[in-house]
């Protein structure tokens, strides 16, 4: 087991860990983060499936601001055809808080870029694969919710 790994409840986006939940229906492998949920008392989620998306769905991005602002009902999460899906994407991030608040978990690895689990830095809402500062709606919610993250 790493050194830096520590035996706290903790929750894993569950595409880090093999499950093909992203919105291209495909995973995100991350042997680091293998290594963490191995070590025990761990979770997988994905705020995405918990608001209902299916599998594989169209892409979204935040346009105009980043997760807190979608929080704050200032922005939206739309797929390029600018469909709304904002309504799931904050269902799925609010779900997944209260599951991780029920099971006192602490900390909280992520992946970058999501419009969900964006930790540092989000996609900038022109679907060109640029990015900007910010976290996304769930990693908002954690934040707001003093929850710790780490991305990975």
């Amino acid at each position: 087991m790493s050194k830096n790994i520590k035996k706290d409840n903790i929750a894993i986006s569950a595409c880090l860990l093999g499950v093909p939940c992203r919105y291209d229906g495909r995973c995100k492998l991350n042997q680091e983060a293998i290594k963490i949920f191995i070590s025990g008392n761990a979770i997988a989620i994905c705020p995405e499936i918990l608001g209902g998306l299916a599998v594989p769905r169209p892409a979204c991005e935040i346009i105009g601001g980043n997760g807190e602002d979608v929080l704050n009902g200032k922005v939206n999460v739309v797929d390029i055809d600018g469909n709304d899906y904002t309504n799931e994407f904050v269902k799925g991030a609010i779900t997944a808080v209260d599951m991780i608040k029920n099971l006192k978990i602490r900390k909280v690895y992520l992946k970058s870029k999501s419009p969900s689990c964006g930790v540092t830095k989000i996609f900038d809402g022109s679907f060109t694969d640029k990015t900007i500062k910010g976290c996304g709606v769930f990693a908002a919610l954690l934040e707001k919710e003093n929850i710790e993250l780490e991305e990975l």
